[in-house]
């Protein structure tokens, strides 16, 4: 994706947690479908929500450190965080409008 930022367990702190936008963080897999199926979604979600919020895949696979402190059971799971702490889950391949709406809900004031 052109418009998300790769996460590692290295980087977590720097590119989530001390990030001032709110972050959609995607924990996925490769061999995920769902998690496949939500590229294009989080792709556009990305698109129509620049400036406003930072958008980052993590593969559980390769940084299970971060899977596990957040509790990541299933993928594709995302975590929406603000301030540093998650402030909404999805979890499972949802549509478009669902995860823009639950953006909608905490990126008010945001800016």
């Amino acid at each position: 994706m052109k418009n998300a930022v790769e996460l590692t367990d290295a980087n977590f702190e720097q590119e989530v947690i001390k990030e001032d936008l709110p972050v959609l963080v995607d924990f996925w897999a490769e061999w995920c479908g769902p998690c496949r199926m939500m590229g294009p979604v989080l792709e556009k979600i990305a698109e129509k929500n620049s400036g406003k919020v930072k958008i980052g895949k993590l593969n559980v696979d390769h940084n299970p450190l971060s899977a596990s402190n957040y509790r990541v059971t299933g993928i594709p799971t995302m975590h929406l965080f603000k301030g540093g702490e998650i402030v909404d889950t999805m979890v499972g391949a949802v549509p478009e409008g669902e995860l823009q709406k639950m953006l909608d809900k905490h990126m008010n004031g945001a800016q």
